[in-house]
């Protein structure tokens, strides 16, 4: 009898269980059906949308998927910031996002982590090899070594990188590392290098890694060894391994747009201008003689980068693959959203209705960019009479990289008194032989497509 009574109060417990979660979940329902009527938009299918988009970037358990629950904002993130790839851009948003909510960065103390060399821990300034892992950002150049950055940044870090087609961005090292590249300062142009590069590439040559399959370099691959597609597979995988987002320069906005998703960030955190754009000189081909080119000398730039044009395919078709999963209609609108925004904020923020300026005339010495190579680099100058609170996040916005590092270095290593600060290096880039150190530093390719064609990127840096 008494275990009869037992039986049948553990049924209505159960079924009181049961119901309390269908009047907890009808309850929600309602609450988002009332708050859409009232033009509340909850996302709902957004939050969902990322769990498929990003594997392993949502942490939250099924019961939170189910209700809609608000995704986790990443703090902790690895950016591999790869060359001439717009990764400049990158890096101020990720500067910004940090600085304004007081993240610990992890720093070089200078402005690369030993590049060329491969990256190792101790070259983190603050590391403690027994001490806690406590870095919130990781972001300036390096040679990447997955096993030595997971001494630094926590088990939880969100990975991504940048990559951009071979061809433009050979056209974009070319003029940039011209003068310490030996391959590069042999050929009178681009063109010469593209039609024979043997003629003019040494590998064993320091500084010529910029000169042939510079991404897979910076990936910490052997980047000279000769094509095979077991290789290139194998090198596919080892990235895919090692980064949750892969984005693509072509495709800038659609790009950030992702990666706020991925992020769990709002729209504006990845709002950016333009930094490091070169000045374009044309001449009457419409290109800098320099770099003036034919489709057929392009096509020979990715066959002389067969490593990298292979690592872009293949991200490239995964990036298009994850606009579609997202949805177009909604990329669509969100990148609306963010280019109306970047021009609202060019209004208010910029002279010149925003167009990039040469240095020189740029007032604040603290927002020149640093020069290097054949090209000038543009900065941007603000507009007066702002005030203080708007100036600042305007600043945030075209601070160049080197001078917003030293501004992040000097707020987490302040100098003691009495001791004067150390002042920034004039050039970046060392002369060709001097030791290696610290240098300067579609959805699938559809048939009839122009490869490279642009669909809302932006000046690439």
């Amino acid at each position: 009898m008494a275990l009869r009574r037992r039986a049948r109060r553990m049924r209505w417990f159960g079924c009181c269980r049961l119901g309390l979660l269908w009047k907890a979940l009808g309850v929600f329902m309602v609450i988002v059906f009332t708050g859409q009527l009232l033009g509340i938009n909850f996302n709902k299918s957004l939050l969902l949308e990322r769990a498929s988009l990003f594997p392993g970037s949502d942490h939250r358990n099924p019961l939170q998927l189910a209700l809609g629950a608000p995704c986790r904002l990443h703090t902790h993130i690895m950016f591999l910031k790869t060359h001439k790839t717009a990764s400049s851009t990158v890096l101020n948003i990720l500067y910004r996002f940090g600085d304004e909510r007081g993240l610990h960065f992890a720093l070089p103390p200078r402005y690369q982590f030993g590049y060329p060399l491969p990256f190792k821990a101790f070259r983190v300034k603050g590391y403690k090899e027994s001490g806690p892992r406590d870095f919130s950002i990781m972001g300036n150049h390096m040679r990447f070594r997955k096993s030595e950055v997971e001494k630094v940044m926590p088990r939880d870090t969100f990975y991504f990188t940048i990559l951009r087609d071979p061809a433009a961005l050979a056209e974009s090292s070319y003029t940039y590392y011209k003068a310490v590249a030996p391959a590069f300062k042999r050929a009178k142009g681009l063109g010469d290098f593209a039609d024979n590069p043997w003629h003019y590439y040494e590998p064993r040559l320091q500084n010529n890694h910029y000169a042939r399959n510079l991404l897979w370099f910076d990936f910490g691959l052997p980047h000279d060894a000769n094509y095979s597609v077991s290789l290139a597979s194998a090198g596919e995988r080892e990235v895919r391994h090692n980064f949750q987002l892969i984005l693509l320069s072509e495709y800038f906005d659609q790009s950030m747009v992702l990666l706020r998703h991925a992020l769990c960030w709002p729209l504006d955190a990845v709002v950016s201008f333009s930094l490091n754009a070169q000045q374009q000189r044309t001449s009457v081909s419409g290109r800098p003689a320099m770099l003036a080119l034919t489709e057929e000398q392009k096509q020979k730039l990715r066959e002389w980068n067969a490593l990298d044009w292979h690592l872009y395919r293949a991200f490239n078709k995964t990036f298009w693959e994850k606009v579609e999963r997202l949805g177009q209609p909604k990329m669509d609108r969100e990148v609306a959203e963010l280019r109306a925004r970047r021009e609202q904020l060019s209004h208010l923020c910029l002279l010149d209705g925003g167009r990039p300026v040469e240095a020189g005339r740029i007032q604040d010495k603290n927002i020149r960019p640093f020069q290097s190579g054949v090209v000038k680099i543009l900065g941007y100058e603000l507009n007066p009479g702002l005030d203080n609170a708007t100036r600042e996040s305007c600043l945030r916005m075209v601070r160049p990289e080197i001078q917003y590092k030293d501004l992040l270095y000097a707020k987490q290593f302040p100098t003691p008194p009495g001791v004067a600060p150390a002042q920034s290096p004039k050039k970046e880039i060392p002369k060709v032989g001097a030791a290696p150190g610290e240098l300067k530093s579609n959805r699938t390719l559809r048939a009839g497509e122009a490869e490279g064609e642009k669909r809302g990127g932006v000046a690439q840096r």
